[in-house]
């Protein structure tokens, strides 16, 4: 921010705090909410909006489920990151940069892909769509890895809470405008013209890639000696066939690199204590996910109630939430804010396991624990996001970041498909104290890592104040 829009510095606790909001004026953050939108905007274009059309068009739902499997090109995220970070687009490139041009790329993509789906029908080739469908999803995947290493490296640890309680809010806008706004669109119109209007709606992000500024990446010598060093390690390998020594070549800096920079800045004492928080930090949240809704049903609440409260207030409060928790990693820090999301969110399990307990419907008592829970992901959300950002280093950030991503979830994704069954053998009231219980280990380790983090932290490795320089050793 120039110093002529430098915001007015407030004194006094709520001043202090206003302080801490008003960095959402910042250029990379307003920029952060429009790159939000244009990445939320073509996730449920390719589920469950999709899936209505389908549904809608007569197709069976067998069908439709092997379509949803396109999902799983985001899950393999960390499969296009070592290209992200190390491939120069042609033309695109001395243009626009290395991230904004495989974002752009990205972006056009999808608007390509969901312009072939408006195109597309239904009733005599499903197997077109599903092709589409997976070239959007792909492309998708593709702008996230691009975004989230422009994100990371356009801002310093301590403003990776705004931007990323800017892009979680611009992300559900465009989860809205791709299911609200599809659907009001497909009724008046039909399907066919509302896919071409979202993929007319790309050019948001389009613009914004334009508009952006290219980050400057800082690549300290530690970082280009580490990687040199397993470059030569190849090369000593002179008897292998050129092409396998190329192929090596490209493997160990694209993915071997990432790893030992990460496990050699910090050590195997704090990095696998920090890859297993990662893993179980936010397990309650996914675990107990998958039976809110069923709960809903079986607590006997209505279908008007659970929009009223858990979509129309829930979400709200989740928008307010992100902003909340992006001021709060500013204000103090993401330790703090990290503790603060996982008490929260074994407190929102413990509110659930208390209605459930309950024998009659209440609308407050709904409220308050999808308050809590919405509140919980929000903080908790932000906070790990900004988190695994400050892991990262600046040669390897789509890479390493995309791992991350990657293993967030995993534990909790696969724990996730049996909590109906649990649910089943000890009832809701015990399966929500059961899913409280499982955010203690992460707070745990947090307890630990923070008195444990190693003076020579990636945000230093990625702020280095010295000067710049390219790693072209595996290029």
């Amino acid at each position: 921010m120039s110093p002529g829009n430098a915001p007015t510095r407030h004194t006094g606790v709520l001043g202090r705090w206003w302080n801490a909001l008003e960095i959402y004026r910042q250029r990379s953050v307003v920029t952060m909410l429009f790159l939000g939108f244009s990445s939320g905007l073509p996730f449920l274009l390719v589920f469950s909006t999709l899936s209505m059309w389908l549904r809608q068009a007569g197709i069976e739902l067998s069908t439709i489920g092997m379509i949803s499997w396109v999902g799983f090109a985001y899950s393999f995220e960390f499969v296009f990151s070592p290209f992200v970070d190390r491939w120069e687009l042609p033309l695109l490139h001395r243009l626009l940069g290395r991230r904004r041009s495989w974002m752009l790329l990205a972006q056009i993509g999808i608007a390509i892909g969901l312009a072939r789906l408006a195109t597309a029908n239904p009733s005599t080739s499903v197997a077109s769509i599903a092709i589409a469908a997976l070239f959007v999803a792909c492309c998708s995947a593709t702008q996230d890895v691009a975004m989230n290493a422009w994100r990371i490296e356009s801002a310093p640890s301590e403003m990776q809470g705004p931007m990323v309680g800017a892009y979680e809010v611009g992300y559900n806008v465009g989860m809205i405008a791709a299911a609200a706004g599809a659907l009001s669109v497909a009724s008046d119109f039909g399907w066919h013209v509302s896919y071409g209007v979202m993929a007319a709606l790309m050019a948001v992000g389009i613009a914004t890639t334009l508009l952006a500024r290219e980050p400057r990446a800082v690549v300290t010598r530690e970082e280009q000696q580490r990687e040199t060093r397993v470059i030569e390690w190849l090369e000593r390998r002179a008897h292998w066939p050129r092409s396998l020594r190329k192929i090596g070549e490209w493997f160990i800096g694209a993915v071997i690199c990432p790893l030992t920079d990460f496990f050699g800045r910090y050590g195997l004492r704090f990095a696998l204590p920090c890859v297993a928080f990662i893993g179980l930090y936010e397990m309650n949240e996914f675990i107990m996910g998958a039976m809110t809704g069923p709960f809903y049903i079986a607590h006997h609440y209505s279908l008007e109630q659970i929009a009223l409260v858990v979509k129309v207030y829930g979400f709200s409060l989740s928008i307010a939430g992100v902003f909340i928790a992006g001021a709060l990693v500013a204000r103090i820090g993401l330790a703090r804010s990290l503790l603060i999301g996982g008490a929260l969110a074994v407190l929102s399990n413990l509110s659930y396991s208390l209605l459930a307990t309950t024998h009659a419907p209440t609308l407050l008592g709904l409220g308050f624990a999808n308050g809590l829970d919405n509140l919980a992901r929000s903080v908790e959300g932000v906070a790990l996001i900004a988190f695994m950002s400050s892991l990262t280093s600046s040669k390897y950030t789509a890479t390493q970041y995309a791992l991350f991503a990657s293993l967030y979830a995993l534990p909790g994704k696969i724990s996730e498909g049996v909590s109906g069954f649990v649910v089943q053998r000890i009832g809701y009231p015990h399966f929500f104290l059961l899913t409280a219980s499982l955010g203690i280990p992460g707070l745990v380790l947090l307890a630990w890592l923070w008195h444990s983090v190693p003076r020579g932290n990636a945000s230093k490795a990625r702020d280095n104040r010295g000067t710049p320089e390219r790693c072209d050793a595996a290029e």
